[in-house]
């Protein structure tokens, strides 16, 4: 099952989350978290991996939608953004929020979820 919307672009990877940051400013997300799991899984586990960051994307109006209609839906937010290193290149990809369908039975959400995956592949587009 594919759960992600992923791009491998030709972009540094600082370059990648500051473009991906910008892409979704555009489209009405803030990151409200940036976690480093390179430096995290070195200075707690003392292992070297690639760079891989993990941007938490939040956009206000969307969430506020979401949690007037199902309240335990927090348990998927804020919609997860990464940008790792592999064999070389640098890939982005972003939580695609119609899984949340196939998890969730309920049926106002559909709309919802259909909105912000367009938002989230125009983010990835635009990189």
């Amino acid at each position: 099952m594919s759960y992600g919307i992923s791009k491998t672009v030709t972009l540094s990877f600082e370059q990648t989350i500051e473009k991906v940051t910008e892409e979704l400013k555009k489209e009405g997300f803030g990151v409200l978290t940036t976690i480093d799991m390179k430096e995290t899984l070195k200075k707690k586990i003392d292992v070297d991996i690639p760079r891989y960051t993990i941007l938490g994307a939040c956009n206000p109006h969307f969430a506020n939608k979401t949690l007037q209609i199902e309240k335990e839906i927090g348990l998927f937010l804020p919609c997860n953004v990464i940008v790792y290193e592999q064999n070389g290149s640098v890939t982005v990809s972003a939580f695609d929020p119609i899984i949340m369908d196939k998890i969730i039975s309920n049926p106002a959400l559909q709309p919802l979820s259909e909105e912000v995956r367009q938002k989230l592949q125009r983010v990835i587009a635009a990189i």
